[in-house]
């Protein structure tokens, strides 16, 4: 039986589908891939386990459910599919209800609609993604997945937000993301650390979304994201932690419409908003524009001054994991980020940083530091197949 995972965007749709054995309680990768283009240059690509690499260029102006009709269509045609049992959604936004995957109905799906404004850049999507599957699979389970949901259980001191109670009671609060990914990394940790595992432990998912996680005993503590996920860190095109004045004052005295503040918060603000160039950490250390190399300085004091955060919210720091398209791929903004950390003992190996890890810390290092990539899909995968009767 087949488990199809999806993470639908405003651009690609990523999938991976995963053979569910019945006499075992796991999952097993069969491929992955994704939807690039959307909506008018559309490509479909894959790559199995065998090592082929399959690509073709989907017609016309091509929607979710277009694009994910073609998806089931090809991976059938090349006997990649299987009995399609399942599907399991990436969801960023699961509110103070949903904290654990759940089975999707219309009820479900309201409630995920009213938190589109928390989530701008991703809820809607996701959203759009499962109506499509619902339409195209009828027969399938479909399963959400949320982002929020590993922070759920964080102590109050580190979801509380200290604004008026009666704001409070209508759902001000913080809440975190990235959770499938941090979960992974939780998952990961005993095989890397050992009995160190359920130490104090921060993950830094460092990619064009970006924040910081503090964990004991491989459970959220404190988090750098907070009620949406424009909170934290210095990220591709979000600015992170501001002053919330700069919002009254964009309005009361730019008199700069709330329509235009949200885009230029969501879409025109850190790394491009910084450089002016790009929101892209591979285009900026390819630059030798100053501005460029002030948002790449500013990227790792913000990721620093969070992962010290965290270190104070678990009482200290044993291992410090790096994950995400930067936090994986850039040896550069590594450096920068564990050098700032030099005063709580972090030290790396630089040999062994530029290598990309996994580990990267010298050996007289009072952290440990590590490289693990994340695959939040494994994790929905699991997910769903525990959901199947």
């Amino acid at each position: 039986m087949t488990i199809l995972v999806l993470n639908s965007g405003s651009s690609s749709i990523k999938f991976a589908t995963y053979d569910r054995h019945q006499q075992r309680p796991r999952v097993v990768e069969r491929l992955r891939g994704q939807v690039s283009g959307l909506p008018d240059s559309a490509i479909l690509s894959w790559g199995s386990a065998d090592g082929k690499h399959h690509e073709s260029r989907l017609p016309g102006s091509v929607d979710s459910r277009a694009a994910l009709g073609a998806v089931l269509a090809r991976l059938g045609e090349a006997g990649a599919l299987g009995a399609l049992e399942a599907v399991g959604h990436r969801i960023a936004h699961g509110g103070q209800a949903l904290i654990r995957p759940v089975r999707i109905d219309e009820d479900v799906l309201a409630l995920l609609e009213s938190l589109t404004p928390l989530a701008p850049l991703h809820q809607g999507f996701g959203i759009a993604g499962v109506r499509a599957m619902r339409s195209l699979a009828a027969h399938a389970l479909q399963v959400a997945c949320f982002d929020t949901a590993f922070h759920a259980a964080q102590p109050a001191l580190h979801t509380t937000i200290p604004l008026p109670a009666s704001w409070r009671e209508r759902g001000a609060r913080r809440y975190g993301f990235h959770g499938l990914s941090f979960e992974w990394i939780a998952q990961q940790l005993p095989q890397l650390l050992g009995a160190a595992a359920d130490a104090r432990i921060v993950v830094a998912h460092l990619g064009s979304g970006a924040s910081v996680c503090g964990m004991r005993e491989r459970r959220s503590v404190r988090t750098s994201m907070g009620m949406s996920t424009l909170d934290g860190l210095v990220m591709s095109t979000r600015p992170g932690s501001i002053d919330p004045g700069v919002l009254l004052f964009l309005q009361q005295q730019l008199h700069i419409g709330v329509d235009e503040v949200s885009r230029g918060l969501h879409r025109e603000s850190g790394l491009l908003g910084l450089s002016g160039l790009s929101g892209d950490m591979r285009v900026l250390e390819a630059s030798e524009d100053p501005r460029a190399s002030f948002a790449i300085e500013m990227f790792c004091q913000r990721a620093a001054q969070e992962i010290a955060a965290c270190a104070v919210a678990i009482g200290g720091c044993d291992a410090l994991v790096f994950t995400g398209g930067i936090g994986e791929h850039s040896a550069r903004a590594r450096r920068e980020i564990c050098a700032l950390l030099g005063w709580i003992g972090v030290r790396l190996d630089l040999a062994l940083n530029r290598a990309d890890g996994p580990r990267v810390h010298a050996d007289d290092s009072a952290v440990a530091v590590w490289v693990v990539p994340t695959d939040e899909e494994q994790v929905i995968a699991g997910h769903v197949a525990a959901m199947i009767p």
